[in-house]
């Protein structure tokens, strides 16, 4: 007796390879994936990945993909996880990659806490895009304890730096209640570094100062106008101890940026961010905090990315263009399209950082 074999046809997703019986699975599959050109992808078999801690796992984890995993190990980065033609273009790649920890803020020269800066800042830090780019400017705050339990935070002191690493601003600031923990082991600050520090709504004041770049608050809500991008790493416990509000459209947060979060979506610490994409070692310190997401943010922006369904349209109009784009589309067109042209219609449910190299080009 002849023996019938039955192929069923599988709708395949181009992006993270998932198959589907019905191209309705597929259809709703790619609606609640926002696949796009901005994810990160396995230069191997060119998988779509949803962070970066995906795409290590895919090449390198206990679970790797052998043929990936074989290629990555003898042309692959293991800090940014790009993939290179020859080894030896790799090994001059990892001198670049690496990048030392910066000097602590204590073995520096301490500036003047001016908040007036004039600098042309322009990338220039070997390793990453040197394309104009709107300025940045990194914060971190040190914060000690309140209340009687001194669990309360307060900001005790403030850390500003530009994109070239120079240290704009830095002073203790006096909280507005009585420190009950100074959190010396952690913080190094003891009552004595407290003893003639700069007013909290001075601080305030420099630092929306340098922020807002002698833009309007108001203009600066609405598009940004000549406002710097503020970077860092939980920023919401910076500017709640600072007693601040900045416009979200000007947050750069390595602590929430998606290609830098785990595989559930939670946050990584910023030491463990240094470490595995900055191949950094380093110590806490407020000036080295600020370097340090001043590199993340960087090396992400410095992304090339192809951006999909864009002939003519300024970054501006595509960063307005995240969520979901199929509701645009009536459910007979999506399924006369073939994989490749939902992921072409697909977009990113987050701003991608290398949107802000174009934005002033």
């Amino acid at each position: 007796m002849a023996h019938i074999f039955v192929c069923a046809y599988r709708h395949k997703c181009t992006a993270c390879f998932k198959q589907y019986k019905k191209k309705e699975h597929l259809i709703e599959h790619m609606k609640v994936s926002c696949h796009s050109a901005h994810e990160p992808k396995c230069g191997v078999c060119q998988k779509h990945c949803k962070s970066y801690e995906s795409l290590r796992e895919h090449l390198t984890g206990p679970l790797a993909k052998a043929n990936c995993s074989t290629i990555f190990a003898d042309r692959g980065c293991k800090l940014c996880l790009k993939l290179f033609d020859t080894p030896s273009s790799l090994s001059e790649h990892r001198e670049l990659c690496c990048l030392h920890a910066p000097a602590p803020l204590g073995t520096m020269k301490m500036p003047h806490t001016n908040s007036q800066m004039d600098v042309d800042i322009s990338t220039s830090m070997n390793g990453f895009c040197s394309t104009r780019a709107p300025e940045a400017i990194a914060l971190d705050c040190e914060m000690v304890g309140g209340g009687s339990d001194g669990s309360l935070d307060l900001c005790a002191r403030v850390c500003l730096v530009d994109e070239d690493e120079k240290l704009v601003f830095h002073t203790y600031a006096l909280p507005q209640i009585p420190v009950t923990d100074y959190r010396s082991e952690v913080t190094g600050i003891t009552e004595e570094h407290l003893k003639d520090a700069m007013p909290l709504t001075e601080v305030q004041e420099k630092v929306f100062r340098i922020l807002y770049n002698g833009e309007s608050i108001g203009k600066a809500r609405l598009d940004g106008g000549k406002a710097r991008l503020l970077v860092g790493h939980s920023l919401e416990n910076d500017l709640d101890c600072l007693r601040m509000n900045y416009p979200d459209h000007l947050l750069r947060d390595t602590a929430k940026y998606c290609p830098l979060m785990k595989t559930n979506f939670s946050s990584h610490s910023l030491k463990y961010l240094t470490r595995e994409y900055l191949g950094q070692l380093g110590v806490h310190d407020p000036y080295e905090d600020c370097v340090s997401v001043m590199r993340l943010y960087k090396r992400m922006r410095s992304q090339d990315h192809q951006l999909e369904g864009i002939e003519s349209s300024s970054a501006n109009q595509h960063s307005q263009g995240f969520g979901n784009v199929f509701e645009t589309w009536k459910p007979n067109e999506m399924k006369q399209m073939m994989p490749n042209g939902l992921l072409e219609v697909s977009k990113s449910n987050y701003k991608c950082w290398c949107l802000d190299s174009l934005l002033k080009s």
